[in-house]
């Protein structure tokens, strides 16, 4: 065997063994957002004692400064804990606590999953590195490929936003749930040996598409997982400000995810930011397809759902500026336009045959 097949393999084989030592602290770190949540969860006697003692509490007036009277003294109000809504289609609503609560523990178990998920990453980072440096080009060449670099992607967001300070580290478990799926998949489904490309796909056009692909796939994900949350969070504002009982485990977890306000806000911005990221994608992979096989557009199922996916989330921004389908139905388009996305890429690609189709999965 030549000594640069040899050294290919090696490093195919060091990919392997990475990506596998990531999804076991992946595991770790999903075990350690678990504890967060269930640590940061106040137990039924506490949530009783607090609704009694919010029944027993004097009554108090509010001074023009946000100062609460009792008898002749005054003290600063705290953040307002009751969630209601100022006008119709307007909320004054709180921010929740987040994942660990008031939790000292929550917040620990919190700490040491963030730092799981940073070493994951960095284990993620080395398995896609070593596979695109085994096959000497671009590490998305088929399903395998992409899967592990759009789930790399994905973390590479969070981790990118929590370095911004964004109040996102309720997004860790769901997000960690679903790399461990996407991983697993990928290495027990879609597994493909490395291999080289077909002649059409050796072109620089490989990293600009694809990369803007997989970049606007894994911040679509975070916007969609915002929109789904916003749902039930909303459902949950709405019951309380009707006086309706929202207690119980579930309804102790939405207490503590940001507003839906917040989470609407937080999507629609990840949504309008990535939207021109994916219409360049389309127009990138249009100048390829011209420069491969001869024409812009033919229709192929590729595109077509490509296009379908621009279209979905055009509708969407074009409905957030609407002032009748603000909100729910919105919310509704968005989970729409991701669901596009997610059947462009594996429904396409399994179900449907094409141009596309020749790195098989």
């Amino acid at each position: 065997m030549p000594l640069a097949a040899a050294a290919n393999e090696n490093l195919a084989h060091i990919s392997n063994v990475l990506i596998y030592s990531a999804m076991a602290v992946y595991t770790l770190a999903f075990l350690a957002h678990i504890a967060e949540w269930v640590f940061g969860s106040r137990s039924a006697v506490a949530r009783t004692a607090a609704a009694i003692g919010a029944e027993a509490r004097p009554a108090v007036t509010v001074t023009a400064r946000g100062a609460e009277q009792r008898g002749g003294g005054t003290a600063v109000l705290e953040r307002p804990k009751v969630v209601t809504r100022r006008a119709p289609g307007s909320r004054d609503v709180p921010d929740g606590p987040g994942a660990a609560g008031t939790s000292e523990k929550g917040d620990l178990y919190g700490r040491i999953a963030i730092s799981l998920t940073v070493l994951a990453f960095v284990l993620h980072f080395g398995g896609v590195l070593t596979r695109a440096l085994s096959v000497e080009r671009a590490p998305w060449g088929n399903m395998y490929e992409f899967s592990t670099t759009f789930a790399m992607v994905a973390v590479g967001v969070y981790l990118g936003l929590l370095a911004a300070k964004k109040n996102i580290r309720w997004l860790g478990l769901p997000l960690v749930t679903s790399v461990l799926l996407d991983l697993g998949l990928a290495v027990s489904v879609l597994y493909t040996a490395s291999d080289q490309l077909v002649p059409a796909l050796h072109s620089y056009w490989l990293w600009i598409h694809v990369s803007c692909a997989i970049l606007s796939g894994a911040a679509l994900y975070v916007g969609a997982v915002s929109t789904f949350f916003y749902l039930f969070r909303d459902s949950y504002e709405a019951r309380l400000a009707a006086g309706r009982e929202s207690g119980g485990a579930w309804g102790n977890v939405l207490s503590r995810l940001p507003s839906a306000a917040t989470l609407d806000k937080f999507a629609y911005r990840i949504n309008a930011t990535v939207f021109p990221l994916w219409t360049f994608t389309i127009i990138a992979g249009a100048i390829w397809a011209e420069a491969a096989w001869g024409r812009y557009w033919g229709w192929d199922p590729k595109e077509v759902w490509s296009f379908i996916t621009w279209v979905a989330y055009a509708c969407y921004l074009h409905a957030r500026a609407t002032a009748g389908w603000k909100g729910r139905k919105a919310a509704y388009l968005a989970l729409l336009a991701f669901a596009c996305y997610l059947f462009n890429y594996y429904g396409v690609n399994i179900l449907l045959s094409g141009k596309h189709s020749y790195a098989g999965v």
